[in-house]
């Protein structure tokens, strides 16, 4: 079955930087697009990131755009999020995600990431 696995969230000082990746099973990895969501409390999930099945397009919500990086290894079935410079309203929990269908989206359990002095 289909299993995305996140891992590298943590807590971190505002500036600091930390990657997180997610390990993808259960479909061919190579095929299709993968993004990354995030959900602060009591605020929506919002889309961060989007990396197409190459890895050659990608996409990023404006308020993480030259801070945050999306990038994939279709030979390890991962897909990572470099995040820079962080601030405080980037605390969330983050989720990576694939659609394989119109009607079949799945997501990774998530992983915690705290900005904080």
């Amino acid at each position: 079955q289909v299993q995305l696995v996140e891992s590298g969230g943590g807590l971190v000082q505002p500036g600091g930087s930390l990657r997180l990746s997610c390990a993808a099973s259960g479909f061919t990895f190579s095929r299709y697009t993968m993004s990354w969501y995030r959900q602060a409390p009591g605020k929506e999930r919002e889309l961060v990131a989007t990396i197409s099945w190459s890895g050659l397009n990608t996409n990023y919500a404006d308020s993480v755009k030259g801070r945050f990086s999306i990038s994939r290894d279709n030979a390890k079935n991962t897909v990572y999020l470099q995040m820079n410079s962080l601030k405080p309203e980037d605390t969330a929990a983050y989720y990576c995600t694939t659609t394989l269908t119109v009607t079949d989206r799945y997501w990774g359990q998530g992983t915690q990431v705290t900005v904080s002095s």
